[in-house]
């Protein structure tokens, strides 16, 4: 189906705030939400909005707390979240970052203990929008590992993401890479088995070890585990997120005993430098200008569509998905499922959805 992205920022914000009953915040957060489906990363989109219900049902998502500042050292800031929701805390702790990164060229955040911060692009982005290099380390404590280590059969780390921005020219428009540790996202394969499709070829592996594309591994019995993108490059990676954003923050690695079940929590280290700490950011705008110009100037690949560069695949989702953003059947029908259990009947669920 498709629907109208205001209408399902609608539907989605009343979802949040009929379970959390805190409604500014979770307008704040459904707007996080589309907009990941805006730029085409559904696996961060509406679709979680069961998750963040089932963790403000089991006690496990905080819908009021807001951040802590644990320990302030100019630059170097340690932000516990709570288990609040995870834009919210996220987007407070960065504009921390961003304040501390005008006054000193730099800051590095800490982030722990916030439920799922959603799409780490956001962030990346929020901090190139007012001017800074930003790089992003990630984990995720969720209850179950998800991604197998590249030589072993089975999980023991999740997503753990891994993002950097660079701020827009006039010539060159933001550079944005986000992307998950694991051959694709977790979300993913759950937007693959609901819609009933297949995943590319040894994104998985069942519980045996061996490579499928079947999503199903992942959420039936004997589940299987997702594998990590370019074999040893993409675990080192994921080894870092949980490294650096988790046993730095004290949020701690994926690790037994740090995992409950409804939780999905995230832990991050922020990275802001100021393109101009040394007085060369025309000279650097300038490099980037001409080096991305050089690299799209390849001629496109038979049967291709030409280079794209980060952040580009997400500037052309925003422009095909402006007016109607598609939506798989069984996204949908959790959706319905969810607006039912905070009390949202049909009627208003059409009201609300435009549908």
């Amino acid at each position: 189906m498709q629907i109208a992205p205001d209408s399902l920022r609608l539907f989605a914000a009343e979802i949040l705030s009929r379970a959390s009953g805190q409604p500014e915040l979770a307008a704040r957060v459904a707007n996080r939400l589309v907009t990941a489906n805006l730029t085409g990363h559904d696996s961060h989109g509406v679709g979680m909005v069961p998750k963040y219900v089932e963790g403000i049902r089991a006690g496990e998502l905080k819908p009021a707390a807001r951040i802590e500042v644990v320990s302030d050292k100019g630059p170097f800031l340690l932000v516990d979240g709570g288990l609040g929701f995870g834009q919210v805390i996220a987007e407070e702790a960065m504009q921390l970052a961003i304040e501390r990164a005008r006054s000193n060229h730099f800051a590095l955040l800490s982030l722990r203990n916030s439920f799922h911060i959603g799409r780490i692009g956001d962030w990346a982005e929020m901090a190139a929008e007012a001017g800074f290099i930003s790089i992003h380390y990630v984990n995720v404590l969720s209850p179950n590992a998800l991604v197998a280590p590249f030589g072993g059969s089975d999980p023991r780390f999740s997503t753990n993401p891994y993002c950097t921005a660079i701020p827009a020219t006039k010539r060159t428009p933001m550079t944005v890479l986000d992307m998950a540790t694991s051959t694709i996202a977790h979300g993913k394969a759950r937007v693959a088995y609901l819609a009933q499709k297949k995943v590319p070829w040894g994104a998985l592996i069942d519980s045996e070890g061996r490579e499928t594309d079947d999503p199903a591994v992942m959420f039936e019995e004997p589940k299987g585990a997702l594998t990590t993108f370019g074999a040893h490059k993409g675990f080192g990676l994921a080894m870092l997120g949980d490294l650096l954003g988790g046993s730095f923050s004290g949020g701690g690695a994926h690790l037994p005993g740090r995992v409950v079940e409804g939780r999905i929590v995230n832990n991050m280290m922020a990275i802001l430098i100021d393109p101009d700490v040394f007085g060369g950011a025309h000279g650097f705008f300038a490099d980037l200008d001409a080096y991305v110009a050089w690299v799209k100037s390849s001629p496109p690949a038979p049967d291709g569509e030409g280079v794209m560069v980060p952040g580009d695949p997400e500037r052309r989702a925003r422009a095909a998905r402006a007016e109607e953003i598609p939506l798989d059947s069984g996204t949908w029908a959790q959706l319905i499922e969810t607006a039912q259990l905070v009390g949202i009947g049909e009627d208003e669920v059409r009201t609300l959805s435009g549908t």
